[in-house]
């Protein structure tokens, strides 16, 4: 047998292995063998790079460096569904379901998993990308890590769709978060907070080794496509099984069918009690309409899907004792009041402090020195106080005051009327705010500068080497290798990230700028209407408000900024160092593919499929999903589904590759 013969042999039986193991529960060889054969697949694609496959089993135990997570448009949005706390609110969206759905309906009810949404997508059934929920609109492209879940297929089997994506959650399974709490503390780390926040971060760490030793686990729920089997979600998902997906198990009740509300009832009840049983963390159900076409038939609000509810249960509640009230001051000077409290298990976690958000929130819960206070966790995440046990509260108790003056530079607090926070209005001395200007200038919707984050930002403001974003432009090598743990390599990868951030667009230095209520959306709208910095500082209130979305608080806010003195002197810097301070015109698109209809199918060499997508947009070309008499061209890759080629061929479409389309745009 040759090397390549071999590669795939290989490939295909510890594929066949891992499905039975991780997902089938079933031990058809040793851990030895398995290794065995595992090393032998390794060593033959060290030896022949060539020859191995980007979905090799070996990718399960990591080693990708991923330095940036790319965004992806979701073919598909992903939408979020509208949430309910009470049974008489299921009640109610079911009886609008029955109104305005003729015929016998049938419920599909779900467990509501705490974890991460993920949609990945497969083509002629092989692992192609898995991308975050993000915004629901577009999601970070997570794929290096998601390869090393051993839940989830890299290669299909059986009769699947040519092309998909099935979405479902992330999770990380309770033993294996506890162990690795067990570790961190044997190793004197702090522990993290939730299984939920923990497999959240896992997923977006750069390190795909990390990933693959931490052990997180994938149930999938959900089939979208063009092509797909069946006519309702519960048997899509149940055929998904057999193509090699974890789903939702019906003998475990992790998903049922039932035709009534008493069915939804029974669900809701069990799990109630139950989920404490599970071998992972739930916050409630979801009850979705099962037919494919009824779900057409009732459609989707602006924010959710009107054939599909979510239940959320009801938030434990405990009880502790009120120790201290502390103060935390934000990037913006915005005081947050937070409550210390005696240590409590909520949740499965130990929570010792709550969030009292602000005065007003401790006028409303007559908050007293050492009160007993109930408190839950706020969508099964953050600590919140609900109320005091009036009862325990001792007679000579005194009441939380606010506090007048800020407990990091001592200035005295300000209020806006009508608005709920006070602020430290040193925004230019006040050392929190210092941090927290820059670490927001830094981050990765600002100017996204690698090598720099909010420990290095805090030592560096602490060292007296910068007072603000300005000075990032003025560090040398000098200055940073004397920050504690700082070696050559990551003193320079720092100075080659701050170099970098000089070609970042403009919308994203304004948006890192940091001015109050210019959120990421806003900055682009003010950057694409008035392109310059220096127009936007020298914008009346009028030439403002006249912008979309852009209302009274936003312009005052940008008025306040520039009539700044040090602020203006700060921009100045800014100029001087050579960042973006001003729109770039976008090139415009050629009209080379103008009413040329085109197909994608298979798997590229040099392009992912959506930039080939993009560059066909880009140049006045149509992308389209199926081949039909009026497609222009049909590009094809590695792997590209049969069905596709022999329709392009009975229908005469012109089959180019990745290249020749290329040569299309070059003119070579």
């Amino acid at each position: 047998m040759n090397v390549r013969d071999r590669i795939k042999e290989l490939t295909a039986q510890l594929h066949a292995l891992n499905h039975a193991y991780y997902v089938e529960n079933t031990s058809e060889v040793s851990d030895y063998e398995f290794d065995q054969l595992l090393k032998e697949l390794e060593g033959l694609e060290k030896k022949h790079p060539d020859l191995a496959d980007p979905n090799s089993p070996t990718k399960r135990v990591g080693g990708d460096i991923t330095k940036k997570f790319a965004t992806v448009v979701h073919q598909y949005p992903m939408l979020s569904l509208s949430n309910s706390y009470s049974q008489e609110e299921i009640q109610e969206w079911e009886a609008r379901v029955r109104k305005n759905v003729e015929g016998d309906i049938e419920y599909v009810c779900e467990l509501k998993y705490d974890g991460v949404a993920i949609g990945i997508r497969y083509e002629n059934g092989r692992f192609v990308q898995a991308v975050t929920r993000g915004d629901g609109t577009q999601g970070e492209d997570v794929s290096a890590n998601v390869r090393t879940i051993k839940t989830v297929p890299l290669q299909l089997k059986g009769n699947y769709p040519e092309e998909f994506e099935i979405r479902g959650e992330i999770f990380f399974p309770l033993e294996n978060f506890h162990q690795l709490n067990a570790m961190r503390e044997e190793l004197g780390e702090p522990q993290f907070a939730n299984p939920r926040n923990t497999a959240s971060g896992t997923l977006k760490m750069q390190d795909s080794k990390v990933v693959a030793d931490r052990g997180l686990d994938c149930l999938l729920y959900g089939v979208y496509g063009g092509d797909l089997p069946g006519t309702g979600h519960f048997e899509t998902v149940a055929t998904a099984a057999n193509w090699g997906f974890q789903v939702p198990k019906e003998e475990k009740k992790y998903i049922v069918k039932t035709n009534s509300i008493e069915g939804i009832m029974d669900f809701i009840n069990h799990w109630d009690v139950e989920r404490a049983n599970l071998p992972f963390e739930i916050d409630g159900v979801v009850i979705k309409v099962n037919d494919y076409g009824q779900q057409q038939e009732l459609g989707f609000t602006a924010k959710s899907p009107r054939w599909a509810i979510a239940y959320k249960f009801k938030a434990e509640r405990v009880s502790s004792i009120l120790e201290e009230v502390t103060y935390q001051v934000g990037r913006t000077g915005a005081i947050t009041p937070v409550a210390n409290l005696q240590p409590v298990q909520l949740g499965g976690t130990t929570v010792k402090r709550a969030s009292l958000h602000n005065a007003d929130q401790i006028a409303k819960l007559n908050l007293h020195e050492r009160d007993e206070v109930y408190v839950e966790k706020g969508g099964e995440i953050i600590p919140k106080i609900v109320g005091v046990n009036l009862d325990a509260r001792a007679e000579d108790a005194q009441p939380v005051v606010f506090i007048e003056n800020c407990p990091e530079c001592g200035s005295e607090l300000k209020r806006t009327e009508g608005e709920a926070q006070h602020y430290c209005p040193n925004d230019l001395g006040c050392r929190p705010q210092i941090i927290g200007k820059i670490d927001h200038f830094i981050s990765r919707k600002g100017l996204n500068i690698d090598g720099l984050g909010t420990e290095t930002v805090a030592l560096l403001v602490n060292k007296g080497l910068i007072a603000n974003y300005a000075d990032l432009y003025k560090l040398t090598f000098e200055d940073i290798i004397e920050l504690d743990r700082m070696a050559d390599k990551s003193a320079n990868n720092m100075l080659q990230g701050i170099e970098a951030s000089k070609q970042v667009p403009f919308e994203k230095v304004l948006f890192g700028l940091g001015i109050r209520f210019v959120g990421e959306t806003v900055a682009k709208k003010i950057a694409q209407s008035l392109l310059t910095i220096d127009k936007i500082l020298s914008a009346t209130y009028d030439e403002l408000i006249a912008i979309d979305e852009i209302g009274d608080k936003i312009a005052l806010s940008i008025l306040a900024f520039a009539q700044n003195e040090e602020n203006l002197a700060i921009i100045e810097r800014l100029k001087e160092a050579g960042l973006q301070l001003e729109t770039v015109a976008e090139v415009k698109a050629s009209n080379k593919l103008e009413g040329l209809k085109i197909v994608i199918s298979g798997v590229f060499e040099k392009y992912s499929r959506n930039e080939l997508k993009a560059m066909i947009e880009d140049n006045g070309g149509k992308n389209v999903g199926s081949i039909s008499a009026k497609t222009s061209y049909l590009i094809a890759g590695d792997n590209m589904g049969p069905a596709k080629l022999e329709k392009a061929n009975t229908l005469g479409v012109k089959i180019i590759s990745e290249l020749d389309f290329e040569k299309m745009l070059t003119g070579e």
